[in-house]
């Protein structure tokens, strides 16, 4: 009888732990703290870096979620009062903050040639680039990315998993944040990519107006449209500058332009496009054929693109056309979010390719990146999977407003400063529809010296040519460093 109740004792015992063992732990609050250092434009920057989580809170202040940060703090600096604090976001919606976290600002980046693509082994070195040297840096995962997640499977996937929604719960857990790390006094710098734009365009709005908490910048890398309107027309015929920088590239043009520089040709196109193509749309079936085929050949000898091929999309090429067709007489497509890379398919024929070259190379570099950097370099020791990109649909795109609510808070905040930055060859979210949002955010031409544009010779995630890492990265820095207002100097009009 012995024997038997020691073997199933030892039974219970041994299923505890393979139950312990394959249970994944998702910690509420926790913090791994390890220091460090850089040197960024010669000079020894020391660090503390804090991995961990922190809570959203409903409003019985009951723990629904946690958040994943990466906190780095230059230990060199006394006075934390005048010390920048930046937030840093990517998009998706559903991606991680790894992408910039990695590659742009701060202290490490991928290893990767000077082009961007993958090498091995796979990891990170040290980013001579960073911004760390005039800012501290808080790098977020939003809930169900990375290593955040959601707590409590009773709360509705809405309260999470929307625009507004997403910038209501973030705005709390930043100002959260700011306290518990008595930040209150520090200049505030938000920084979003693509879908990130759009979150940080309405978390400054929120923050400000809901929060009193007032930022001195915004940085909008690859921005989407933020709610503001490029329908119609607009839509169809803003693309030809990218067109036309993505065929300079790929020496898709006439001698006569190949000759060129990039810059001088974009100035041209776009003034074509703003003075030609987009009234030529406007009249749709009532333009005049002649009128119609000059159109098509002017655009054609921008776009690398046949006259035939302009005239049977009506003047309006889709994007998805285009990274199929430029290059098919060569058996090649071209990226989406950076028409650089080029990829092959099954075959040359149809209307899209079968995969973006771009993302699939990114995603080879990052994913062992991010999961060898958190457990070497953070010390972040977690069973949980690094989402890139996590589980976050439905997502509600109802009532988008945030490119409106970025230039309500310019309006009531004379501190507060815009940087556009864009890749010229990024087809995702292209440069010209992102000066076309600084256009609309302020119609009447009253905040121009506060909105500041910023053209790259990359794509989508810019900083990830060598290059454009160190010009990018130099151009935050002007920009924080512009925007901090001179000692006394109020914030008034």
């Amino acid at each position: 009888m012995k024997k038997h109740l020691l073997t199933a004792a030892l039974m219970l015992i041994t299923f505890s732990w393979v139950f312990a063992q394959e249970t994944r732990e998702i910690k509420v609050e926790s913090s791994s703290v390890t220091n460090g250092e850089v040197t960024i434009k010669g000079k020894r920057v020391p660090y503390k870096t804090t991995a961990g989580t922190m809570p959203v809170w409903n409003e019985d202040g009951k723990p629904i979620a946690t958040l994943f940060y990466t906190y780095y703090e230059r230990t060199d600096v006394a006075d934390k009062a005048t010390r920048p604090l930046v937030f840093s976001f990517n998009g998706g919606p559903g991606s991680g903050s790894l992408w910039m976290h990695l590659a742009y600002t701060g202290p490490y980046k991928l290893n990767i040639d000077d082009e961007g693509y993958p090498l091995q082994p796979y990891g990170v070195t040290q980013n001579p680039h960073s911004i760390l040297d005039v800012a501290d840096i808080v790098y977020i995962d939003p809930v169900n990315t990375g290593y955040s997640r959601i707590l409590d499977k009773e709360v509705p996937r809405s309260t999470f998993f929307g625009i507004n929604s997403d910038i209501n719960y973030l705005a709390d857990w930043v100002k959260t944040f700011v306290t518990r790390q008595n930040r209150w006094q520090s200049p505030k710098y938000l920084i979003g990519e693509s879908y990130g734009t759009t979150r940080v365009a309405g978390l400054v709005h929120e923050l400000q107006n809901a929060h009193w908490m007032y930022f001195n910048g915004v940085v909008l890398v690859s921005p989407t449209p933020m709610g503001l309107d490029r329908s119609g027309p607009v839509a169809k015929a803003n693309y030809l500058p990218y067109f036309a920088a993505t065929a300079w590239y790929h020496k898709a043009l006439s001698p006569e332009l190949q000759s060129r520089d990039l810059d001088s040709i974009l100035a041209e196109v776009e003034k074509y496009t703003l003075d030609v193509v987009i009234p030529a749309i406007s009249k749709g079936g009532s333009l005049d054929p002649a009128v119609r085929a000059e159109v098509a050949k002017k655009m054609a000898y921008y776009s690398g693109l046949s006259e035939q091929v302009i005239l049977q999309h009506a003047l309006a090429v889709p994007t998805s056309y285009f990274w199929k067709e430029l290059l098919r007489d060569k058996g090649l497509t071209v990226g989406r979010l950076d028409s650089r890379y080029r990829g092959i398919d099954q075959t040359d024929a149809g209307e899209r390719f079968d995969y973006d070259p771009a993302l699939t190379a990114w995603n080879h570099a990052f994913s062992p990146a991010m999961n060898y950097y958190a457990k070497n370099v953070l010390k972040y020791n977690t069973d949980l999977t690094y989402n890139l990109f996590g589980p976050v649909h439905p997502w509600d795109r109802s009532n988008e407003n945030t490119g409106n609510q970025l230039a309500q808070a310019m309006l009531q905040n004379p501190y507060l400063h815009v940087m556009t930055q864009s890749g010229y060859y990024d087809g995702g979210t292209d440069y010209f529809n992102a000066k076309y949002n600084m256009w609309q955010m302020d119609p009447a031409g009253k905040m121009q010296e506060r909105l500041i544009f910023k053209g790259y010779r990359s794509g989508h995630m810019m900083y990830l040519r060598a290059e454009d890492l160190a010009t990018s990265n130099e151009d935050i820095r002007q920009f924080i460093q512009k925007s901090l207002p001179g000692k006394g100097v109020p914030a008034k009009y």
